[in-house]
C-alpha cells in the first residue's frame, strides 16, 4: 500500500458519499478537514460532532499546510481555487472512488453492484441479507435503505457491499466509479443508455462494464440478466465465472412462479419460496440477484428467505409519503424512462382501485436533453395522466439538444392518456386538484427536492 497520510483534506466534503467517507475516517484516527460550497445541517452538524474542521466556500488557504492528502469530490472542476492551488503546489490528491479503495477496499470480499437500474435496492438487500446472516458487512449505498437506517457503513469487516454507479469518477479520471472498486462478486443487472452528458452511445457505456468485468478474479463471480441482450454481450469475453440468473429457461438461476399481489411480490429460486415487500418484476429481478449473492458467500436459504421478507426497501423508491382525501403520495426517484415505467407497472398492482397520475421533472443530465423524447412519453402513457414540469437548468443545454416537455405531453395525448405541461410546482397542483378522487395515487418523478412538491401536495389538496 502506498505511504498512509494522516492528514487529509476534503473537497466537496459535504456530499453524502464524501461526508461519509471523511467521518469514518475521522473515526480511524486521521485528521480530516474540508470545504464545499454550501454547508448546512445535517451533514455539517454530522461532521463538526465528528471533530472534522469545515471551511465554507473554496480559497486556495483554506488547504491546510500539513495536508498530505487532498480527496477530489466528482462535482468539482477545473477552476476551483482549491483545486489549482493542489495542482501548482503538486500536493498529493486522489479521487473519492481511490480513496475507498486504498483505505476501505483492500484485502476484502468486495460485492459490487451495477447496472442501470435498480442498483441501490439491490444493493441495500444485499447488505441487509448479509447483515441479518451476521456478517456484519461494511456498505456504501447511494441511498437510505429503511432496515439499515444509514447509507453507508465503513466498518473493518471482511465483506463490503457497495453500488457500482458507471458514472465518471472525477474531472481527472473519466473511467467509471466501479472500477476502482475491487470486485470479487459483480451483479450487473440491467444495460441501457443513460448519463448522456458523458457517454454518447450505448458501446461506450459496454466498454465501460467490460472494464470492470475485466478485473473480476478468477475465484471470483459474476451474476448477469440473463434475460438482458445488453448484458449477455457485454460479458461475452469476461475472463471470471459467470452465472445468469433471471427468467429466461437458459439462466443457471431461474426465477420461476412470479407473482405480484398488492402487498409485495413473491417467487421462487433454489427451491425456495421468497416473498418481498415490494412490487413488480424489476424488484424481483432485484431479489433474485441479491438472494444469487449471498448464496455464493454460503449464506443459507432459510437466513435469506427470512431476511428478504422483512426488507422493508428504500427511502424515495416508490416511497409513500402521505395522503390526503384518499389520495396517496408517493415519492420516486426513476428518471430513466425504463425505471418510470417498471414503477408505473408496479403500482397497478398495488393500487389497483384508482387512477394513476406522474407528475416528472426532468431533472438528471439525460432527461433533461432529447435522447429520450420518445421514451417518455411512452413510459409515462402507463399512468392514467401525466404532468410534466419544466425542465431544470435548461440554460445549460445546448438549444438543438434540449428536451421538450410540450411535445412529450402532446405524444401522451396522441395516445388517448391525459398530459398537461406545467412550469412550476404551484401549476401543477393546482391542475391536479380537481382531477384526482379518492383511491388515485400521485406519484412525483424526481431525484432532486422539487420545490418540497411531496408536503406541499398533502397541505394544499386538502
Amino acid at each position: 500500500m502506498f505511504n498512509v497520510p494522516r492528514h487529509l483534506h476534503f473537497l466537496g466534503i459535504c456530499g453524502t458519499a464524501m461526508g461519509a467517507v471523511a467521518a469514518a475516517l475521522r473515526e480511524r484516527g486521521f485528521t480530516v478537514t474540508g470545504s464545499d460550497e454550501n454547508i448546512y445541517p445535517p451533514m455539517s452538524t454530522f461532521l463538526e460532532e465528528k471533530g472534522i474542521v469545515l471551511k465554507e466556500g473554496y480559497r486556495a488557504e483554506n488547504l491546510p499546510e500539513n495536508a498530505e492528502l487532498i480527496v477530489v469530490g466528482n462535482a468539482i472542476r477545473r477552476g476551483n481555487p482549491e483545486v489549482e492551488a493542489v495542482l501548482n503546489r503538486k500536493l498529493y490528491y486522489l479521487s473519492l472512488p481511490e480513496t475507498l479503495k486504498e483505505f476501505f477496499l483492500r484485502g476484502r470480499h468486495n460485492l459490487v453492484v451495477t447496472g442501470t437500474h435498480g442498483k441501490t435496492t439491490t444493493t441495500s438487500l444485499l447488505a441487509w441479507i448479509l447483515e441479518s446472516a451476521g456478517l456484519a458487512p461494511g456498505y456504501m449505498i447511494g441511498g437510505i435503505p429503511n432496515n439499515l437506517k444509514q447509507g453507508a457503513c465503513l466498518r473493518d469487516s471482511k465483506y463490503f457491499v457497495i453500488e457500482g454507479d458507471e458514472y465518471d469518477t472525477a474531472f481527472f479520471d473519466k473511467r467509471s466509479k466501479f472500477v476502482h472498486y475491487l470486485p470479487e462478486l459483480v451483479i450487473v443487472n440491467n444495460i441501457e443508455f443513460d448519463h448522456a452528458d458523458i457517454f454518447n452511445s450505448i458501446d461506450e457505456i459496454k466498454t465501460s462494464f467490460r472494464r470492470m468485468l475485466n478485473i473480476v478474479p478468477g475465484n471470483g463471480m459474476v451474476l448477469l440478466n440473463a434475460d438482458d441482450p445488453q448484458c449477455i454481450d457485454t460479458a461475452r469475453s469476461c475472463p471470471a465465472p459467470i452465472v445468469e440468473v433471471g427468467f429466461s429457461p437458459n439462466a443457471a438461476n431461474i426465477i420461476r412462479d412470479a407473482s405480484y399481489g398488492a402487498d409485495g411480490s413473491a417467487f421462487r429460486l433454489f427451491d425456495t419460496r421468497f416473498t418481498i415487500p415490494l412490487i413488480g418484476e424489476f424488484n424481483v429481478r432485484n431479489a433474485a440477484m441479491a438472494v444469487s449473492a449471498a448464496r455464493f458467500y454460503g449464506v443459507g436459504l432459510e437466513e435469506i428467505r427470512e431476511a428478504v421478507a422483512s426488507f422493508r426497501g428504500v427511502r424515495r423508491r416508490q416511497e409513500v409519503r402521505g395522503e390526503v382525501r384518499g389520495i396517496t403520495i408517493i415519492d420516486d426517484f426513476g428518471h430513466h424512462p425504463t425505471a418510470i415505467r417498471e414503477t408505473l407497472r408496479g403500482l397497478r398492482y398495488q393500487y389497483g382501485k384508482g387512477r394513476i397520475w406522474a407528475v416528472f421533472e426532468p431533472r438528471t443530465n439525460t432527461t433533461r436533453r432529447s435522447v429520450f423524447q420518445k421514451e417518455l412519453a411512452t413510459a409515462l402513457a402507463f399512468a392514467d395522466g401525466a404532468i410534466l414540469a419544466k425542465v431544470a437548468k435548461l440554460e445549460q443545454i445546448p438549444e438543438q439538444e434540449r428536451l421538450n416537455p410540450e411535445k412529450v405531453v402532446e405524444a401522451i395525448r396522441g395516445g388517448g392518456r391525459d398530459a398537461y405541461y406545467e412550469p412550476d410546482v404551484q401549476g401543477i397542483i393546482s391542475r391536479l386538484k380537481p382531477l384526482v378522487h379518492e383511491n388515485d395515487v400521485i406519484v412525483v418523478f424526481s431525484n432532486g427536492g422539487f420545490d418540497g412538491i411531496h408536503a406541499r401536495l398533502l397541505k394544499e389538496m386538502a
